[in-house]
């Protein structure tokens, strides 16, 4: 778009592009485009429509698993408009539920998977898993506390939702995660410090955020991206933290999908064994790939192309 409108005005829209969206279904495409080269598979609910029949084509072409995604003919296939001003990239969500809004603890059959990581998103828009029980338990956490018992490394993704819902529905999560890569808001929602404004984020308080959110119960690290880098600090007090990579702005044809190619990227990582340092250089390069196309997954390469694009342009301070 051209720009933003205040209601009741214009904006024009420039292009228009369909490609994939949400967490788990772009990081499952990131990763099989990132060529780890470990089997990939996907849960979930889509409806009886064209979106949903494109998103299982699409993983089954990539070789990823479908057989747990179930096809609902209630309610269409979540989707989101993402509205994003050219000169400034700045996005803005329409979200439609849809289908995601019915997926509960019964759509998974953890037992029947041998993966390694469990990826569990989008947290707030899951209707059926972020409601709160009387005994403090949502089903979001019920089920990545099976996760765990079950021998799985877990991983969740929450949307940035500026709502007193956001804690309410975290923390009980917080326990049962092993890697939380969040955001600089999402970090400054869960931990209640102030980590400075986007593009002004100071460092220290971005620790102190990561420290704050491991005493809620974080099982291994918090790795937290914003748009000058990464940090990530573990239950030891290690910690590491790299620039993002130098993209020149007249080359950045959208910011969506970028924390989901982050996420790919250090996921690719700690699957791998791989140290934080490397872990977080591989989120980033994956991240700064996709800033070349506007849709979420169109531009991303292969890890060593992703690197080798860290390696041409250089990283932040």
């Amino acid at each position: 778009m051209d720009t933003f409108p205040t209601e009741e005005t214009l904006a024009s829209i420039l292009n228009q592009y369909r490609g994939t969206g949400g967490t788990p279904y772009n990081v499952l495409l990131d990763l099989a485009k990132l060529g780890g080269g470990f089997p990939l598979a996907g849960i979930g609910l889509v409806g009886d429509d064209e979106n949903g029949n494109s998103i299982i084509q699409d993983c089954q072409q990539l070789g990823i698993d479908m057989s747990q995604v179930q096809i609902i003919k209630e309610v269409p296939t979540s989707y989101t408009d993402v509205m994003t001003v050219r000169s400034t990239g700045k996005r803005t969500f329409f979200h439609m539920r849809g289908a995601n809004s019915l997926l509960n603890e019964a759509h998974f059959n953890l037992a029947a998977s041998r993966a390694r990581i469990f990826q569990l998103g989008y947290l707030l828009l899951l209707d059926g898993l972020d409601t709160l029980s009387e005994d403090g338990t949502t089903g979001a956490s019920r089920l990545l506390q099976q996760a765990v018992e079950l021998g799985f490394k877990t991983t969740v993704d929450v949307v940035s939702e500026n709502s007193d819902r956001f804690v309410k529905v975290m923390t009980p999560t917080l326990p049962f995660v092993d890697y939380l890569i969040i955001n600089e808001f999402e970090a400054s929602k869960i931990s209640g410090i102030d980590v400075g404004e986007a593009g002004a984020v100071c460092l220290a308080r971005l620790s102190e955020a990561a420290r704050i959110i491991l005493t809620k119960g974080v099982r291994e690290w918090v790795i937290i991206h914003f748009a000058q880098g990464a940090l990530a600090r573990n239950r030891a007090g290690e910690e590491a933290h790299i620039g993002s990579v130098r993209v020149p702005r007249d080359k950045i044809a959208g910011t969506a999908g970028a924390g989901d190619a982050f996420a790919a990227g250090a996921l690719y990582g700690l699957h791998d064994g791989r140290g934080i340092a490397d872990c977080l250089k591989m989120a980033t390069c994956a991240a700064a790939s996709t800033l070349f196309n506007p849709t979420c997954t169109g531009s991303i390469m292969s890890l060593p192309k992703c690197l080798e694009l860290g390696a041409e342009l250089g990283f932040t301070r």
